[in-house]
């Protein structure tokens, strides 16, 4: 082979070389384009993934505090009930915590008003100056009792009422509406309002009167 033909052979193999580099060139940048499409694609998952793990931490998030808000709110709720119970308490104590003692009073009350319907002659200077005195005894201890908000009860001649009176007896009597206290054998008392002893009655007959006589 002369020098011209090994001169136009190796321009041959260096044009076959180069293009064999450019092709390897071009299936290198295909692999680096595809593992960039890869990349971005696993980068789009993981950052999806990432959100609904946001998404559901925070409804888990906005359960728990609903959930806390809610027992704050049933706490706040007791502590308010257990409040104004305790303030109760302590109202009816101030009210009804001498009622003991009250009961015990108008026992003394009952044998005043005794005395009185037991003095033979208030003409007499000595019987009238024994019945004032007596009055005024009982007049004072009603107004101390009045202090503190007890009433008596005197329904003579008023319907008859089962949450107040207590009958005794029934009696036929044809002036008075059936069912009507006619007399009373003993009064009753209210402390607050609320009856701490009824009134001892006596009631009219009536053909369908509905009170039970006391044996």
């Amino acid at each position: 082979m002369n020098d011209e033909s090994r001169h136009e052979q190796q321009q041959q193999n260096g044009a076959d070389e180069a293009a064999g580099g450019e092709r390897e060139q071009v299936a290198a940048n295909n692999v680096g384009a595809g593992g960039q499409d890869r990349a971005r694609a696993a980068d789009t998952d993981a950052g999806e993934l990432n959100a609904e793990e946001t998404r559901q931490q925070l409804a888990e998030m906005e359960e728990k505090l609903a959930s806390q808000k809610e027992d704050v709110l049933r706490a706040h709720a007791e502590v308010h009930n257990m409040r104004r119970r305790a303030e109760q308490d302590v109202e009816k104590a101030h009210k009804f915590g001498q009622e003991k003692l009250i009961r015990e009073l108008l026992v003394v009350i009952d044998n005043l008003e005794r005395a009185l319907q037991a003095v033979p002659d208030r003409e007499n200077p000595q019987d009238q100056a024994l019945y004032q005195g007596v009055e005024l005894t009982l007049k004072s201890l009603m107004d101390v009792l009045g202090k503190f908000n007890v009433e008596a009860i005197d329904p003579e001649g008023e319907p008859f009422d089962p949450q107040r009176h207590e009958a005794m007896t029934l009696q036929e009597n044809d002036e008075v509406e059936p069912n009507t206290v006619v007399a009373v054998m003993q009064k009753g008392y209210l402390l607050h309002g609320r009856v701490i002893r009824p009134a001892r009655v006596i009631v009219s007959r009536g053909s369908s009167s509905g009170v039970n006589e006391k044996a």
